[in-house]
């Protein structure tokens, strides 16, 4: 499944509330690390099917960045059933490939 960008709080709120695991990350055009770590995501996205990928620029939709408390980028953030389940800060693969075979 491709990596879906999302910019709008409404839309977001209604992916997050759904009976699914979906997991966010929260980048930064200018975030090097961001760059780094973003083909890694796309690939895990195609690895693990139960699970729904979005991305979230933080320039461009702060409002969601702001309600999620996101501090630092990239940060990866799963949700289920509108209810935050779990977190990486950082652009560390192994962290993200942990939290995503957790939860799928």
């Amino acid at each position: 499944m491709p990596v879906t960008p999302v910019s709008d709080l409404a839309k977001f709120h209604e992916i997050i509330g759904q009976n699914k695991v979906t997991i966010f990350d929260f980048w930064a055009t200018w975030c090097g690390p961001c760059r780094v770590i973003s083909p890694i995501f796309e690939k895990f996205s195609e690895q693990f099917t139960t699970i729904e990928f979005y991305k979230v620029d933080v320039d461009n939709a702060t409002d969601i960045s702001e309600e999620v408390g996101v501090r630092a980028m990239p940060t990866f953030v799963v949700f289920k059933n509108g209810t935050k389940i779990g977190e990486v800060v950082g652009a560390n693969p192994q962290a993200l490939n942990d939290l995503i075979t957790k939860n799928a």
